[in-house]
């Protein structure tokens, strides 16, 4: 094939969109033939001197419409035009419409194939530089110089997981006011496996889930995959509105819904006492679980209204884990679950992973009782005040509006104009942006966007912000 020209930096059109445009042009002309393998990202992003995210873009989008089908492990082939069923033809005069909005699977993307080396604000995890404690790898260390670690490494581990592990959540849980014996918790590969450990427990295709909205873009999607049927349920700033999940409980008889107490993603809200007991109450009235995410729980004030605490893992199912704060790497997660329910949880996570990694969680269970995790997250605290301090006086300075107040990792701000057509716009740029309709069911356009304050302290990312805003008003 033969090289072709660079892509236009100078076009109001998106990086993303002509190449997409180009794609299907040559597919049109028969230029490639059906069966015909497409560049592998590497390999089309130096061809067009593009990053490797916008090639993905590119590809994702032609999958999407038909154009191509992408075989595991082998790449992206044209798919034969009898079975190309665009959503939406190419319009006259050859122009490709524009590629759908990011979504959550290309937000995940983006952590192995970020556009540039510039700190991305759409991603949820902190600074890698935030995250290099040296009290990890002497844990690792330790264990991995242990005599029982080769019998441990030669069979399965503990089907709930390590019971040293164990043992050390259950009395961190204690602390909180949260009294979960360790034979309650089921260790798991991340937060967000524990979350699926439960909803594939819980749930049947056709089953309706109430979620808060907005809520984690990826829990939408992980969701949507299950079949389930999503009742989105608006968060206020006291907590989920309980008028709303009340009128979901007598129409539709939910089995379930997944709620964040504390450090609300995207808004940062809390949970008010009356409105945790309310929804306490409504659970046992109309017989459904709450899922508590308290995935950034590490970073709340120690009064943090929880409810767990108050239902006593009745009708409550707590969910937390320490990748975020550790290390992305280190996926140990786990779930505090009613008496009733842990059998059925544990038989979900057998036929899920069979047990999860025995090394990590003896390496995290000595973190624990050491006190090294306290020190680390008290340190992390400091560094994340310092930042989202400096983040929200750039973002006020560049036009930005806060819909809630600053707390915690994660800002949302109103940026005047749509944050899909702005997402775009800013990949371009080099930038990773997490637009306002990730966080709703619905997928719905809007003049919102999530920002991390830990990558958004570069007055850099504000200027290009600003000006591609400016040029979209």
């Amino acid at each position: 094939m033969p090289p072709m020209s660079l892509l236009s930096r100078e076009s109001t059109q998106p990086l993303t969109e002509q190449l997409a445009q180009r794609f299907v042009t040559r597919m049109r002309d028969q230029l490639w033939v059906s069966g015909a393998r497409l560049p592998s990202v590497r390999q089309c992003a130096q061809m067009h001197g593009v990053s490797a995210s916008t090639v993905v873009a590119a590809y994702d989008w032609l999958v999407a419409q038909g154009w191509v089908e992408a075989r595991p492990n082998r790449g992206f082939f044209v798919r034969d035009r009898v079975q190309r069923t665009p959503s939406s033809p190419v319009a006259a005069g050859g122009v490709v419409p524009s590629p759908p909005p990011v979504n959550a699977a290309s937000l995940i993307r983006g952590m192995f194939h970020q556009p540039s080396a510039e700190p991305q604000p759409g991603m949820g995890v902190f600074p890698a530089d935030w995250l290099d404690a040296d009290f990890l790898s002497a844990a690792l260390r330790k264990v991995v110089t242990s005599p029982a670690l080769r019998e441990s490494s030669l069979r399965y581990g503990e089907p709930q997981g390590d019971t040293g592990l164990r043992e050390a959540l259950s009395s961190k849980l204690a602390s909180m006011g949260l009294h979960a014996a360790p034979d309650q918790l089921i260790t798991t590969v991340g937060a967000t496996h524990a979350l699926d450990i439960i909803s594939r427990t819980l749930l049947r295709p056709g089953d309706c889930v109430m979620v808060e909205e907005p809520g984690w873009a990826i829990e939408f999607a992980r969701l949507q995959n299950l079949g389930v049927r999503i009742l989105p349920v608006p968060r206020l700033e006291t907590g989920p509105d309980l008028e709303v999940v009340e009128r979901y409980a007598q129409l539709h008889a939910p089995k379930m819904m997944v709620s964040v107490s504390v450090l609300h993603n995207p808004t940062g809200y809390g949970l008010s006492l009356p409105c945790a007991h309310q929804l306490v109450n409504l659970a046992h009235r109309y017989n459904f679980h709450v899922v508590e995410d308290d995935t950034y729980g590490h970073m709340a004030p120690a009064h943090a209204v929880r409810l767990s605490v108050l239902d006593g893992l009745q009708k409550t199912i707590y969910v937390s884990g320490y990748a975020k704060i550790l290390a992305p790497s280190w996926r140990v997660g786990y779930m505090a679950a009613p008496a009733d329910l842990k059998d059925a949880f544990l038989d979900t996570k057998l036929l899920s992973t069979l047990t999860t990694p025995v090394l990590f969680e003896k390496a995290l269970a000595l973190c624990l009782e050491q006190g090294a995790i306290r020190r680390h997250t008290e340190r992390l605290s400091q560094l994340l005040e310092a930042a989202r301090s400096r983040s929200v006086k750039l973002a006020l300075a560049h036009g930005c509006q806060f819909v809630a107040p600053p707390q915690g990792l994660f800002g949302w701000v109103d940026v005047g104009v749509d944050t899909d057509v702005l997402a775009l716009r800013m990949h371009d740029a080099g930038y990773l942006l997490a637009p306002g309709s990730l966080f709703h069911a619905d997928r719905r356009p809007g003049s919102f966007m999530r920002v991390n304050f830990a990558s958004t302290q570069d007055e850099k990312f504000w200027r290009a912000l600003a000006k591609t805003r400016q040029a979209l008003l």
